[in-house]
Formats: C-alpha cells, structure tokens, sequence
C-alpha cells in the first residue's frame, strides 16, 4: 500500500528550507526558461532570489491560466454546518478551550442557508464543521449531503478526516470533492498547535488524503495554513504532496488553497510574516509548476489584493462568505471562525470579475450528479 509518509519521512525540514534559501538568480532563470518545471525549479521560483522575477512569474503565470481555463472564474460558497470542535488548536475560533456559544444546524436551518446561497447563484458548495466526533460526525455530515445534494452540483466537505470506508459512503451519497490542510508539514511545530483532540495525531492527519484517493474521491484540496511556519517550506511539502497524489491516484483532480492566519477570538499571531507579494510569488509558482492545478482564493483575503490576483492565477473564488453556522440566514451574529477580510457582496464580487474581463461559472459542467 502506497502511502505519502513514506515519501515525506525521507526529507528533511531544515535541510530544504536551506535549499530554497540557497537557490541563485540563475537557478531562477532556468526555471523561467523552461516549458515543464520540476520541485527544485519550484524551489527556485518560492526562493528570495525570484523576488525581481515577480512580474515575469505573473505575465507567465497568467498565459498558463487563460491557455488552460480560459477567462473563467468559478464561484464557490462556504457553508458553516458546526462550531462544535473537541481539538485545541492555537490558531482557530472553534477551539474547544474558547469559551464562545456552540451551534450546530438542524435541517431545517440547513435548508434555510441553502436557500439563501441559491438566491444568490451558488452552485457549489463547501460544507465546513468542527471536529466533534459525537456531535457532527459522519453521521451529521452524510445527512447534510443527502438532504442538499438535489440542490447543488458539486458539494465539498472541509470537516475532521475520516476512515476511508466513510469516504466510500459519502461518496455514494453525492460527495465531490474534500479539502484538507495539513496545517503545517513540520512536525514538531504541529505538535504545538495541536496538543489535544484527534487532530493532534500528525501521521492521521497526513494520511488522509492517500484514503480519499483510494476511496475515489473526484477532487482533493490541499494546502497549509501560512504564518504558522516558514510559508516556504510547507509550499514544497504541500508541491510534494501534491505531486505524489498525482502519481498514485491519477484519475482524481486537485486544488490548493492559500489561506493565512487571520485574526479570530482566540488570537495567534504569525510565527513568520507571509506578505502580500510573497503570497503572489507562491501563487504563480504553483502554476508554473502545474498549469491544470485548480487554484482556489478565500475571503480571507482583503479586497484589494483579491481584485489584483484574479488574473494571475487563480481559479476558483468565494464571495460573501460567513464562517460561522447559520451566518447567511439563520443567525448572522454567531461566533466567527476567522475574520473574513472581503466582505463584498456575491453580486459586487461578480461584477469585479467582469470587470476583469473573467466570466464567472456558476456550474461545473464536467460533473454530471445522479
């Protein structure tokens, strides 16, 4: 049985921070020379050496893009089912240790919210709980799938990891794609974000997407929550990952996401500053090392820096996103996950990408649902 951590338990850490640091200005404009790029070339290109390549990485970055999706955008919405959660993580709202009302959605008050995104075009939705095993387990979530599926055509889950046999369940039930973040690749420091509940288990946790591509999801969201560690190394283990689950389970498609700690009400600031123009510098490296990779942007993001990336790279994008349950229409004023940093309107986000020259889908149209 093939599994990442056989792969991930030959590298080391420190070892390719160094590398990354230690790659020259030529190194960088080899990798910009060429047609297909590899790891070390994508080392290259997330290096401070590539700093004055920026806008030749971005004019690339854009032609790989439009040559691939053309000018489309795809829009997508979170949907918070749950803030129940039973692991202390340092860096998040629903940590069991912070003292805030718990919720989860009864059916009535998810059809509500479905409801809602409807009226506002939405047809593909992320499903996103807490980690609460008794209150939100598989159980909750297969329901929740089954009860909207009619209404969507492409249903995500962002919820604890699970068995392979549970995948297999979901699956049946109408499940199209799951994202899960490793957090961060480096061990030690994971440990320190998350020293109590399931989560804490790194190998689990790391595993996880080798379950989903055995239980033949259709798509797998990768990623690491930046500012937790050096944002460098943790995008080749997340570029590692990724290239390894292309080998094994090649019939399965794949996103990362690009999220950096927010504020919330518990508090953690970054251990290493992420910047804006390093978080452009990552984006396009990840295109010029994979041109098919879906590329996925939050509202976490601020406004500005949003309208400036959607051309560079990025192909999926949520709008008017509430990362609390029951924020769209059930109970507004519940306790956030994070801060959402673009607070526009679908519609105002919409016509942003217009402006932009981008069409806006609504539906995948490669995914036919039962």
């Amino acid at each position: 049985m093939s599994h990442f951590k056989t792969l991930f338990d030959t590298y080391n850490w420190d070892f390719i921070l160094q590398s990354i640091f230690n790659k020259t200005e030529v190194e960088v404009k080899q990798a910009l020379a060429k047609e297909k790029r590899d790891l070390e070339d994508f080392k290259a290109l997330i290096s401070p050496a590539a700093k004055p390549f920026l806008e030749e990485m971005a004019y690339k970055s854009k032609v790989l893009t439009k040559k691939r999706f053309g000018n489309t955008m795809q829009m997508y919405a979170p949907m918070y089912l749950s803030n129940e959660c039973q692991n202390i993580c340092t860096y998040c709202g629903f940590s069991l240790t912070n003292k805030i009302p718990r919720r989860t959605l009864t059916d009535a008050e998810i059809l509500k919210e479905v409801s809602f995104l409807k009226h506002k075009g939405y047809d593909h939705i992320l499903l996103v709980t807490g980690e609460a095993n008794q209150k939100v387990g598989v159980d909750y979530i297969n329901n929740a799938i089954r009860l909207i599926r009619s209404h969507f055509s492409n249903i995500t889950i962002e919820v604890q990891p699970l068995d392979q046999d549970e995948y297999e369940l979901l699956i049946q039930n109408g499940l199209y794609a799951v994202l899960v973040y490793q957090e961060t690749y480096h061990r030690d420091e994971y440990k320190k974000h998350h020293p109590k509940g399931k989560k804490s288990n790194f190998d689990y946790r790391l595993d996880t997407p080798d379950r989903l591509g055995k239980a033949g999801v259709h798509k797998i969201g990768l990623g690491a929550l930046f500012g937790l560690e050096d944002w460098r190394a943790d995008s080749f283990f997340t570029a590692l990952h990724l290239q390894y689950l292309q080998k094994t389970y090649w019939k399965t498609k794949y996103s990362i996401s690009f999220p950096r700690l927010r504020p919330h009400s518990g508090g953690l600031d970054p251990k290493v500053e992420m910047t804006d123009s390093d978080l452009v510098q990552l984006i396009c490296a990840f295109r010029l090392l994979d041109e098919d990779v879906e590329l996925s942007m939050s509202t976490r993001e601020s406004e500005i820096f949003r309208n400036n990336i959607v051309n560079l790279g990025i192909t999926s994008i949520s709008a008017e996103s509430k990362t609390n349950p029951g924020g769209y229409a059930v109970e507004p004023q519940s306790l956030e996950q994070f801060e959402i940093s673009d607070e526009r309107s679908t519609e105002k986000v919409v016509e942003m990408l217009k402006s932009r020259g981008l069409e806006v889908v609504w539906k995948d149209w490669e995914h036919f649902s039962s």
